[in-house]
């Protein structure tokens, strides 16, 4: 078991030596960039949306039923969904819904194109396979997420402020102060420190997975599988650790 981990590991950094090498032809890796960017990231515009909206809605309800408390001043509701937003939701939560559509759409991609052999084609032509069909991946998830992250916390705010206004759960007015009270600015970048990084972490493996597929049609659903699985586990084990040391 520990040597199949360790031979994995070794492969997946062997992938990404060959991943990073510099284009042959910069203008068709800017192409490719827009492409992908397009497919990976605008395309999930309306899924992060909708849930951000939603979510920001739920913990304004769930908070405010836990601070009844006549004492607490009602805009520490507006400033804990905030928090709530930036620091956990609007990265790890967003990331771990992108493992399943971005990490599947990646991983059935490229192995659909290996078992097809026509990553082996590309090969024979002398061209480097990992480096123009994943790098333009990589960059664009890495690259491009945190403007996800940014708009997931705005739409965060307006789903609580949605709420707020239609229930009066709170006073508005309240919500508005919350949501400007104590910021720190430190926290957005932090959060879209994040989100890059857990990006990175989902479109490099699931390339990976893709990338080495084999057996078919159930080859391209296992590596797809086991792409979304490896992804979550590191999010949640990748969150922990850059929490330690970039909050404490």
């Amino acid at each position: 078991m520990l040597r199949i981990f360790f031979e994995s590991v070794g492969r997946y950094f062997l992938f990404l030596k060959k991943v990073f090498r510099k284009p042959e032809k910069w203008r068709i890796f800017w192409r490719q960039l827009v492409n992908e960017t397009d497919k990976l990231i605008l395309s999930s515009v309306l899924l992060v949306g909708v849930i951000s909206i939603f979510i920001g809605g739920v913990l304004v309800i769930q908070t405010a039923s836990n601070l009844e408390n006549p004492i607490i001043d009602k805009m520490y509701i507006g400033y804990m969904v905030r928090e709530s937003l930036i620091l956990e939701f609007c990265s790890t939560m967003v990331a771990l819904i992108l493992a399943g559509k971005m990490g599947s759409n990646i991983s059935s991609e490229i192995g659909s194109m290996r078992i097809t052999e026509q990553i082996d084609a590309m090969e024979m032509m002398g061209v480097n396979s990992a480096g123009f069909l994943v790098l333009p991946k990589i960059t664009a998830a890495t690259v491009f997420s945190p403007l996800l992250m940014l708009m997931s916390l705005a739409l965060g705010l307006v789903g609580g402020w949605v709420v707020v206004s239609a229930t009066h759960i709170i006073p508005p007015p309240s919500y508005i102060i919350g949501i400007k009270a104590f910021y720190n600015g430190f926290y957005i970048f932090y959060s879209c420190f994040k989100m890059s990084l857990f990006c990175f972490m989902i479109s490099s493996i699931a390339a990976f997975n893709g990338y080495y597929a084999k057996g078919g049609s159930l080859g391209v659903g296992r590596s797809s599988t086991q792409a979304i699985v490896v992804t979550s586990i590191l999010i949640l084990l990748t969150d922990l650790i850059v929490t330690q040391l970039m909050l404490y």
